[in-house]
């Protein structure tokens, strides 16, 4: 904003407010090339934000403002005033209280009226002087302008340092923290930016280091090293095969960043950054489209979710045995909505690709298949949790509720699921036990080990010879089918009936005494796998399921020691977290 705009905006608050019993009020946030050194308080009755160029409506009555209309003109949209009105304000904008004003709020960057109304910070956003725009303002977005600072060339090579932050989920009444890890924002060349104009003016690029400064924070924060964080320079984030991951990602000290250099003069002065690449709501519901004009589709809500959207669920198939695949309880592993698009594509041959055995697995199972149960989680940019704040995978049974503030145990239980809490769980149960389940898989994605893998329900009563041995010819076949999949990483097993009955797999496992198991695929590339672990990968993996749904189908009920007849490829492998 231009020093006359801001010094017409200080005269109009200032004189809005006078006769009003209060003074005039904001903040005035001064920076010299250096450091933000300087600010000037005081207060106002009127608790609001002061945008540049726009004057709130109750603080611009011409009847508590001695300012002249022509200079009200130029601060309300002046461009479609009259030249004799634009000539005037400027005049009287540059009357000696004026220049004495404008004198005070030289290097101004950021105007604030506290907001004493809500208990939530304001958003913060780049700064008019800001090289580098930071905007999360889309679906699945998150990432928040902090500061930025021209680098002195040694550091890196770079030019600019831009420092953001992760937003966190809601809290979590269960857990007792508030989440935080996934992220995606856009980032663009602010070309009105003083150093662009200026020091920068002759060069074609400039190369920018983004530093995420509360990355030790973070949910799982050791899960930082050896990540690699993905980058378009595509106009949309929503086109998958665009992303490709950045070469010097880097966790050092609590602090994570990379760099990427923005061009001056071609199209790519913009570009957006992610953990894993995002999977929108509108593509969610073009694929939802897809499936229920498909012939041997249905497609039907299950209940809707905290914010009012459907949880679509798609069924597919005649055969005997009941089939449930779900994806993105938590919202952050994007992954899981690739896996569901390759496996229904297959399922359904949606790119017109038919082939024996999606033909036989339309034969054997009745598949539900559920692409996306959290999607105000996914929409919002969260972590982990729906829009009320509940890690829907600890929702699956009543558990006990966390130590109270003292630190003394609580004496009632912890009631899930419920309907205002975790609506997206409560009807799927519902609709699970009027079905039935015969097989069931939980699609996640893994922050820390780099390995897609299979978790299964060791822990829980029912866990034995058959499910066991279900559970070793399940991942046999899938690594047969995809080499992607392995069995020996995973989580360390639970001990024999020590199992957290409240995690999706675990409950389902008991509950219907099934095979039940939580597939994971990692956000860091693929260990000991060629390269390009992304998207496109992470869909090829749903569509390999079907070959191992298919192989173990004869065995899901049998009541015989069918483990005797299969190959000694087919043996359970006991995993390990260890690599």
């Amino acid at each position: 904003m231009s020093k006359l705009m801001f010094t017409a905006a200080l005269l109009l608050v200032s004189s809005s407010t006078r006769g009003r019993g209060g003074t005039a009020a904001f903040q005035l946030y001064r920076r010299s090339s250096s450091t933000a050194s300087a600010f000037v308080n005081a207060r106002t009755t009127h608790h609001q934000r002061l945008s540049p160029g726009i004057i709130p409506k109750s603080t611009a009555s011409s009847t508590s403002s001695p300012l002249s209309a022509s200079l009200r003109d130029l601060l309300e949209g002046g461009s479609t005033r009259s030249s004799s009105s634009m000539t005037k304000a400027a005049d009287e904008a540059k009357s000696p209280p004026a220049q004495a004003a404008a004198a005070a709020v030289e290097n101004v960057v950021e105007t604030t009226l506290p907001i004493k109304e809500t208990p939530t910070q304001p958003v913060k956003k780049s700064t008019s002087n800001s090289i580098i725009s930071i905007s999360d303002s889309y679906d699945s977005g998150n990432g928040e302008f902090v500061s930025f600072n021209i680098a002195d060339g040694e550091e890196d090579y770079t030019d600019v340092i831009v420092h953001v932050n992760i937003k966190a989920d809601p809290f979590t009444d269960l857990e007792q923290k508030s989440h935080f890890q996934s992220f995606s924002f856009r980032s663009s060349v602010n070309f009105n930016s003083p150093a662009i104009r200026g020091i920068f003016s002759d060069k074609k690029s400039i190369k920018v280091k983004y530093v995420v400064d509360n990355a030790n924070e973070a949910s799982y924060a050791d899960a930082w090293n050896g990540a690699s964080i993905f980058v378009t320079e595509k106009s949309t984030p929503y086109d998958a095969d665009s992303w490709h991951r950045t070469s010097d990602t880097n966790y050092e000290k609590g602090v994570l960043s990379w760099t990427h250099v923005h061009d001056l003069d071609g199209e790519s002065s913009s570009a957006y950054f992610a953990y894993f690449p995002p999977y929108s709501y509108e593509r969610h519901l073009g694929l939802i489209a897809q499936c229920a004009e498909s012939e041997g589709a249905r497609v039907f809500s299950l209940g809707q979710t905290v914010s009012g959207r459907e949880i679509d669920c798609v069924k597919v198939g005649t055969g005997p045995r009941k089939c449930w695949i779900i994806h993105r309880q938590h919202p952050g592993e994007s992954m899981a909505s690739f896996y569901a698009e390759g496996l229904l594509n297959r399922l359904l041959a949606l790119d017109d690709k038919w082939d024996n055995v999606s033909e036989k697995a339309r034969e054997l199972f009745t598949f539900y298949i559920v692409p996306n149960i959290n999607p105000d989680g996914s929409a919002n940019g969260y972590l982990r949790t729906n829009a009320a704040g509940s890690n829907l995978n600890r929702e699956w049974c009543p558990s006990p509720s966390p130590p109270s503030a003292d630190g003394s145990s609580a004496s009632e239980m912890y009631e899930a699921p419920t309907l205002h809490r975790s609506p997206e769980v409560y009807y799927l149960l519902q609709h699970m036990d009027e079905s039935g389940c015969d097989a069931f898989l939980d699609i996640h994605g893994d922050e820390a080990l780099p390995f897609n893998f299979l978790a299964g329900s060791q822990g829980m009563s029912v866990w034995g010879k058959r499910l066991e041995s279900l559970h070793g010819a399940f991942l046999a076949s899938y690594e047969r089918a995809n080499q992607d999949m392995q069995a020996k990483v995973s989580y360390d097993p639970e001990k024999p009936n020590e199992g957290m009955k409240n995690i999706c797999s675990n409950q389902i496992a008991e509950r219907y005494d099934c095979f039940a198991a939580t597939l994971e695929m990692p956000f860091k590339e693929c260990w000991g796998r060629p390269a390009g672990w992304g998207p496109e990968r992470a869909g090829q993996l749903g569509a390999s399921v079907l070959d191992a749904l298919c192989y173990v189908q004869p065995y899901l009920r049998d009541k015989g020691d069918f483990w005797e007849g299969l190959p000694d490829k087919d043996a359970y492998v006991a995993p390990s977290s260890e690599y």
